[in-house]
């Protein structure tokens, strides 16, 4: 089947399409499962903080996570910030993950703010709230350098956006047969 890694800064849209997407697939008789980043920070992931090392070991589980279902014939969509090309490419070339950048200007991330997280990371320093390790603000998120798919959430709807995503994913089923 098919693994995708869709990845973009906190609120880009992620989840939101990685559901989108699932609800699609499933109306079309295909089989998906998303591993939703935030969820497995809370189960499989728990263990872990937000250093580079971590991070990366919780792409690592997430993939293989993805790769248990792929095995199923299920396909597979990983929902999560995942900072750091050298993992996405791993990930890519282990398991033969597309990599999907959801892409969306700062600016409209920081208006939107879902989970309040850019307000908390631009606090000042001693504030006991603050956020010190937001992917993109005070914590690197490095840019795809040769993403599969790039949507970009700050121009299109989420209707749009899922709509791209699923033909991306048909069209790649079909080129896979």
């Amino acid at each position: 089947m098919l693994i995708l890694q869709l990845t973009g800064l906190s609120g880009a849209g992620k989840s939101t399409l990685a559901f989108a997407l699932k609800k699609g697939l499933d109306e079309k008789g295909l089989a998906a499962e998303v591993i939703d980043g935030d969820v497995y920070r809370q189960t499989t992931c728990k263990d872990l903080g937000f250093s580079a090392a971590d991070r990366k070991e919780n792409m690592r589980r997430l993939a293989g996570v993805a790769n248990g279902f792929y095995q199923q014939g299920v396909i597979a969509i990983i929902a999560a910030i995942n900072p750091y090309e050298e993992i996405r490419k791993e990930i890519s070339e282990t398991v033969g993950a597309k990599i999907i950048w959801v892409r969306c200007d700062l600016q409209i991330l920081i208006q939107r703010d879902t989970k309040g997280l850019y307000q908390k990371a631009f606090l000042p320093d001693d504030h006991p709230q603050k956020i010190r390790n937001l992917s993109g603000i005070n914590d690197p998120y490095e840019l795809p350098s040769a993403p599969d798919l790039v949507i970009d959430t700050g121009v299109m709807n989420v209707t749009e956006s899922g709509h791209c995503l699923l033909s991306f994913v048909l069209s790649s089923l079909e080129a896979g047969r």
